[in-house]
């Protein structure tokens, strides 16, 4: 191939890579640069398709809290600059299912809706730092969107979570748990109206949630207002377990739950149902 031929090949290849990659401008290394705080791990989600592995994998099947949702990873993919995880009504057998179990994850003979869990567990693990992530999040009856950390070493509660944006039956949470004496979680928790934030309105905008994390203290933010602020030293497990959850690494979560212990009914929610992320971006001192 040569000549005229070869010029237009080229011209549809740089054309075809440019119509999948989404340019935002960015200008953040240095946001926080008076602060002190250094980017050191981000994801723009710029480029359409499938996640970068190098960042996240993915959790499958019927994994917790008695959630509605069957985690997949087709459900979790990026368009137009965006993350995007979408909630589907999707009706099929339940290939765990087992005739009178007493599992909830066994006794349910069918998969009635799919959604994604998303996380950086092996992969990108911080200890301390600014969290931030930009998103939209809907906020119909049943829904339980949430961007969260945990611990990577002992089990939970006693690795620590913090859920620095969570959201079910009409309310933000700003939650951070750790072991208590009998070992279930003692959580240190705040909520939010999302009526007092301007109801639909403020659910239609997309929205920056924060986590500000040191050696002494967390402290949770959407646009900039404080929700949560929890001394290390109230944090630390009561069930003599050696490590502090919040003095160790964590990895970031993303997930849309439907239902189950916190979720809710969810009445004429409509399907399909999304979550939207911006960008995630990790900075340090």
């Amino acid at each position: 191939m040569s000549g005229p031929r070869l010029c237009m090949y080229t011209f549809i290849l740089a054309w075809f890579f440019q119509s999948c990659v989404v340019k935002k401008h960015i200008d953040f290394p240095s946001q926080y640069l008076p602060e002190g705080y250094r980017l050191v791990w981000n994801d723009e989600f710029n480029t359409n398709g499938t996640l970068d592995p190098a960042n996240w994998s993915y959790e499958e099947g019927f994994v917790r809290n008695e959630e509605l949702q069957w985690y997949q990873k087709e459900n979790a993919f990026i368009k137009n600059g965006n993350l995007i995880i979408e909630a589907r009504r999707d009706k099929r057998a339940n290939p765990l299912f087992v005739a009178g179990s007493n599992s909830w994850r066994k006794n349910r003979e069918y998969i009635n809706y799919t959604s994604a869990c998303i996380i950086t567990k092996g992969l990108q693990e911080f200890q301390y730092g600014r969290f931030e992530m930009r998103g939209k999040i809907n906020t119909s009856p049943g829904l339980w969107p949430a961007f969260w950390t945990l611990g990577v070493k002992q089990d939970w509660p006693a690795n620590g979570e913090i859920d620095i944006m969570e959201y079910y039956k009409g309310k933000l949470l700003a939650n951070i748990a750790s072991a208590g004496k009998n070992g279930k979680p003692k959580w240190f928790s705040r909520t939010k109206s999302v009526d007092s934030l301007g109801g639909k309105e403020w659910s239609a905008k997309f929205h920056v949630w924060r986590m500000d994390w040191d050696e002494t203290e967390i402290s949770l933010f959407v646009d900039g207002q404080l929700l949560n602020k929890v001394l290390l030293t109230s944090l630390q497990n009561e069930n003599n377990a050696v490590i502090h959850p919040f003095k160790q690494k964590h990895y970031i979560l993303f997930d849309l739950a439907l239902g189950g212990m916190n979720g809710g009914d969810l009445g004429d929610t409509k399907f399909p149902n999304r979550m939207e992320i911006d960008y995630v971006r990790v900075y340090q001192k």
